[in-house]
């Protein structure tokens, strides 16, 4: 039977007030619904400070929840409780508002960078961080911090995200997200809705073959045109190979992986976002990672190993604390450092051998699990309510 913590009765739990005033649903936001549904689970409400940019919240439950809407953080100074209250951020926070929260509340948070070739000063003010993987753990204290909570809690594999979206056929979706504040993507983005009326809607199929995928944003962090442009060549000896994308991101972000898959030519297909990407991992064979440097966790990688698809990824961390090397995926090494070579081996490895089940490594994926992750939410609602508000 799995372990229910609860909160010893004589320490009492105060309200969480967490904050995510992202315009996007992005990975953090995923991380935010199931955050909260521990905190709630355990016993501790919440508050949750969105943006009222953000319509993605109308359609999340979050059953005794308390949901704040505000315009921009310059506002946070007018909703937030004027007693001395426990704070938690979950995405970016202007430094001027965090160091104004600090002075006068209980100032946490969840950090979901590692600080590769990042200034950690922006988590100086928090009284304490909360790691989202060792790997960040890691770069916070390497940095010099001495406020980092010493376990990192990793994720859960959470598809029920928005109430409004049903499930149905997987079809083509815009790869794009334009970036209002600048005028080339202002105009791209409002050509772009007629120019896609033109084109057939299209319905998913696997093509015959093996399928390699990705899930993701198509972000910088994920660095997916560097990668690609040391191991497309490496898959492009294989004809049997075909890649899927279900993501989007920017523009120049979106040109940069096509530019880098051009020796996969007609293999490769774009599909755009994806709402429910539960329904994707199961038609691919393998989901491929982006590079590990700037990558924190990878609920991708975690989402494909819960619904049963195996991971190629580098061998490096944070993938090397997400993937059970043979068997819930095969690590491979940076391809920066050998041009594809090993990436080439163990893909063809992967291809002739008998095709992993993520799901049969049960002690590894039981770390992903909500009750494992409620546990550590547990022990940090301790260590918050240890701390004197």
């Amino acid at each position: 039977m799995p372990i229910r913590p609860r909160i010893p009765p004589h320490v009492p739990t105060p309200r969480c007030h967490q904050i995510n005033l992202q315009r996007g649903f992005l990975g953090g936001e995923v991380y935010t619904v199931f955050l909260t549904r521990a905190l709630t689970a355990l016993g501790c409400p919440v508050t949750l400070y969105v943006s009222s940019f953000n319509s993605r919240w109308d359609g999340i439950a979050l059953p005794g929840v308390d949901l704040v809407k505000i315009s921009g953080p310059e506002y946070l100074g007018a909703v937030l409780p004027r007693k001395r209250s426990w704070i938690l951020t979950n995405g970016p926070v202007p430094a001027e508002e965090i160091r104004r929260i600090g002075l006068s509340h209980l100032l946490t948070g969840f950090c979901h960078m590692p600080m590769y070739e990042r200034d950690v000063s922006a988590f100086a003010p928090y009284h304490m961080v909360f790691p989202v993987s060792d790997y960040v753990r890691r770069s916070l204290i390497g940095g010099g911090l001495s406020n980092v909570y010493q376990e990192p809690f990793w994720g859960v594999a959470e598809f029920d995200r928005d109430t409004r979206a049903p499930a149905g056929p997987v079809s083509s979706h815009s790869p794009y997200s334009w970036d209002r504040r600048k005028l080339r993507d202002v105009l791209l983005g409002a050509l772009e809705p007629a120019y896609r009326a033109l084109l057939p809607q299209r319905a998913f199929f696997r093509r015959p073959g093996t399928t390699l995928g990705i899930v993701s944003g198509i972000g910088p962090i994920k660095q997916f045109p560097l990668l690609f442009s040391h191991i497309a060549p490496r898959i492009a000896h294989n004809p049997g190979i075909v890649v899927e994308i279900f993501g989007f991101g920017g523009y120049a972000q979106v040109r940069e992986l096509e530019r880098s898959l051009a020796p996969l030519r007609n293999r490769v297909r774009f599909w755009g976002r994806q709402e429910h990407p539960e329904r994707i991992y199961p038609q691919l064979d393998y989901v491929l990672s982006g590079l590990p440097d700037k990558e924190a966790l990878g609920l991708n990688i975690i989402e494909s190993q819960v619904c049963g698809t195996p991971v190629l990824a580098v061998r490096a961390p944070p993938f090397t604390e997400t993937v059970a090397d043979r068997r819930s995926g095969y690590l491979y090494r940076d391809p920066r450092e050998d041009a594809g070579a090993d990436f080439a081996r163990v893909l063809e490895m992967a291809i002739a051998a008998p095709r992993l089940d993520p799901r049969a490594a049960a002690d590894h994926l039981a770390r992903f699990s909500f009750d494992a992750y409620k546990e550590r939410v547990a022990r940090m609602l301790q260590a918050v309510s240890a701390r004197p508000l």
